[in-house]
């Protein structure tokens, strides 16, 4: 009978060892569980956050392309020829950032093209110096290339103190010849700014000056005032006009002259305009000049139009001195933004004219 207790005794015994045994491995294994579902949440909510985070990430805002707006490098500023007979080898016109088309004597008329950071191995035809662009090499601090000068060039950019690079003085392989054009000698001068590049080094090649424009990387909206501006005429004088035709697919505007498409020589392509800016100054003979050379009315303020997209709409320019930047302004006041492409400045005579439809 004690026998049969005692072995009941040990069996109980043994019954609770076994259950607080199994308790013990049970909350083992629900101890490991949890911290397995623990471990998947955790991975779960960090795969989570790293997806909100990528959400929240700003996406980058686009820059501007036709200029490195925080380069400080000078550019350059060349003296192009634009007779008829010349106009057939106009080179490398599409790859300067900004060009200005101001009337010389006879009422034809000139462009003084820029680049910046961008060195065509030809660009021209390359001719004589004016005195009025030298204003507009100024506001950009800019050096100045070009093949010979008029008197009061000559004068001004001495007493101005313009760093210039006369053709009639530096050879190859700065400044050369293409005698195989079919035209007079004086219309086969082009420049090479790659070479023109290392010519300068020694000179001041940085400027604290900043670019002329503001440039937006988005489209600039001309507002409610805007009028359509599909087609661009402007006359500088009877043999002289530059028009424009929007090309809306590519948001561009095909440059012709004279009605005649504008195209590279070496490229064949029409050049195209993104951005133009045109209004109309005084101007007149100078008095003496066998030549007919002109002086225009450049420095005061007045009104002309910005055009770009299709758009237009009437700005106000002031130009407070000769080396002082042109501010272009809305008619609120504000600054005008250009859009990202190159830029056309058309500053035409007051007895031409401007028709924008």
């Amino acid at each position: 009978m004690k026998k049969m207790k005692l072995k009941l005794k040990l069996k109980k015994k043994n019954l609770i060892i076994l259950i607080i045994v199994g308790i013990l491995l049970l909350g083992g294994i629900g101890f490991g569980v949890a911290k397995i579902f623990s471990g998947n949440d955790k991975t779960v909510a960090a795969k989570v956050d790293k997806k909100s985070k990528k959400k929240e990430e700003k996406i980058p805002e686009p820059e501007v392309q036709i200029v490195d707006v925080n380069s400080k490098t000078r550019p350059f500023a060349v003296m192009i020829n634009n007779l008829g007979v010349a106009r057939p080898y106009h080179t490398g016109l599409q790859e300067a950032y900004m060009v200005y088309e101001i009337v010389v004597e006879g009422g034809i008329t000139r462009y003084l093209a820029l680049f910046k950071d961008v060195y065509p191995e030809a660009v021209g035809s390359v001719r004589s110096a004016r005195h009025y662009f030298l204003d507009y090499v100024l506001e950009n601090d800019a050096f100045y290339v070009h093949w010979g000068w008029s008197p009061q060039a000559k004068s001004d950019i001495s007493s101005l103190g313009v760093e210039n690079f006369n053709g009639l003085y530096i050879g190859q392989p700065y400044f050369f010849r293409n005698y195989d054009l079919p035209v007079a000698s004086e219309h086969t001068g082009f420049a090479n700014l790659s070479a023109f590049k290392d010519y300068v080094e020694g000179k001041r090649t940085e400027t604290d000056k900043g670019l002329l424009l503001d440039y937006s990387a988005t489209n600039v909206d001309l507002g409610s005032d805007a009028k359509d501006a599909t087609n661009i005429d402007l006359t500088y004088s009877y043999g002289f006009a530059t028009n424009y035709v929007y090309d809306s697919s590519a948001n561009v505007y095909k440059q012709f002259v004279n009605n005649v498409e504008h195209t590279d020589y070496e490229t064949k392509e029409q050049y195209t305009v993104k951005n133009i800016i045109t209004y109309k100054v005084g101007n007149a003979n100078i008095a003496g000049d066998a030549k007919g050379r002109q002086t225009i009315d450049n420095i005061g303020s007045g009104e002309g139009y910005f055009i770009t997209g299709g758009k237009a709409v009437e700005i106000t320019w002031e130009k407070s001195s000769r080396s002082a930047k042109t501010v272009y302004k809305y008619k609120n006041g504000e600054e005008i933004k250009v859009n990202d492409g190159n830029t056309w400045i058309h500053i035409v005579p007051n007895d031409g004219s401007i028709d924008i439809s």
